[in-house]
């Protein structure tokens, strides 16, 4: 094969890979983050007034230090169960105790992530708590259908 039809056919194959990332993203939805929905809710649909959005933001705030923190230990859990499965090459103790530890933090984080749900949701009126209700209850069942 001469270089120049080495070349042609090169520019045809990045040509149709390109198209077909293209086409890719425009059948496949991408998955929402965790909780979009319910922020959108939050701050789209709910008409907060200036206390409440003032009362959010602070909850927000606060939330995300803590669930930065929680996340951080849960990478930390999962360097230790790569070392632990890296040296016992099994189920071992080590492995268990790593496996045990990140449940552990996963644990508190959801227990945090309802807190600030429920923080949330005492700053809302009647009105706006019912919409919210619907949010929480769509993201929490949305993946199960």
């Amino acid at each position: 094969m001469t270089m120049k039809r080495l070349a042609i056919v090169a520019i045809i194959a990045f040509v149709a890979a390109i198209a077909g990332v293209l086409i890719g993203r425009q059948l496949v939805q991408s998955p929402h983050p965790p909780g979009a929905e319910l922020h959108a809710v939050l701050h789209g649909q709910l008409s907060l007034d200036a206390t409440q959005n003032r009362q959010l933001h602070a909850l927000e705030e606060s939330f995300a230090v803590r669930r930065q923190a929680l996340e951080l230990e849960l990478r930390a859990h999962n360097a230790r169960l790569a070392e632990a499965i890296a040296a016992e090459h099994g189920n071992g103790r080590l492995v268990a105790a790593a496996v045990d530890g990140s449940h552990a933090t996963m644990g508190r984080l959801q227990k945090e992530t309802l807190g600030h749900i429920f923080a949330m949701r005492r700053i809302l009126r009647p009105d706006q708590a019912a919409k919210f209700d619907q949010a929480v209850t769509k993201a929490l069942t949305e993946d199960a259908r």
